[in-house]
């Protein structure tokens, strides 16, 4: 079934979405600001074990795939990897989207995931999204240092070859990112560049003017 633009912003419009590209600060933006305002956090990177269970590999192939240990899952080529990743997300994307509209119905949930620019754009209105972003480059150490990802580090680490490992998340999310990185600096749609200067607080004050909450 293939809903309307115009349905699903209607269905979404308790929903606001803290999103942009890794390690922007979508999670510890949207937990503060869930806290500060009583609202929920509704994290895609969280639901994507439960989604997994409930997939079906004739409907979701990349999200059933299954890896007999690290090496075969960072053996792949950068385009297989890059393809996998863009796969899964595009997969999970009807579950992230009923699971808003049933959780949105009578309370604002604030949505902590990684939209394009041409998917916020089918989903919901400019004024209900922010792109916290950060330049894609050596992004998978920063990635590695978040308490929230341990598993993946030790899993990453668990590799044969660690630093081929690294450099092949490195270019895969570099890749997939850069272009979503300028357009969303070209967009219309409010954005927050994260680098060494930024602060929690500042960030906070900033997206709560944008959602006119202050």
């Amino acid at each position: 079934m293939i809903f309307q633009d115009n349905v699903l912003k209607e269905y979404l419009k308790n929903v606001y979405f803290i999103t942009g590209t890794p390690c922007g600060g979508k999670t510890t933006i949207s937990r503060a600001l869930a806290k500060r305002h009583g609202f929920v956090v509704y994290d895609v990177d969280e639901k994507f074990s439960l989604h997994q269970e409930i997939a079906d590999s004739k409907f979701q192939p990349s999200m059933t795939k299954r890896f007999k240990n690290a090496d075969e899952f960072f053996g792949r080529s950068v385009e297989e990897y890059m393809k996998w990743l863009m796969d899964n997300t595009k997969e999970q994307l009807d579950f992230v989207l009923l699971d808003l509209i049933r959780l949105s119905q009578n309370q604002i949930v604030l949505c902590d995931c990684h939209l394009t620019v041409e998917e916020a754009d089918k989903l919901t209105d400019v004024s209900r999204v922010a792109f916290l972003i950060k330049n894609p480059v050596n992004l998978i150490e920063d990635y590695c240092n978040r308490q929230d990802h341990q598993d993946f580090n030790d899993f990453l680490r668990s590799s044969t070859n660690v630093e081929n490992a690294k450099l092949t998340c490195n270019i895969a999310l570099r890749n997939i990112n850069k272009e979503s990185y300028n357009k969303i600096k070209n967009s219309y749609y409010f954005w927050l560049e994260r680098n060494e200067n930024s602060t929690v607080e500042e960030t906070i004050y900033k997206v709560e003017q944008h959602f006119q909450w202050k």
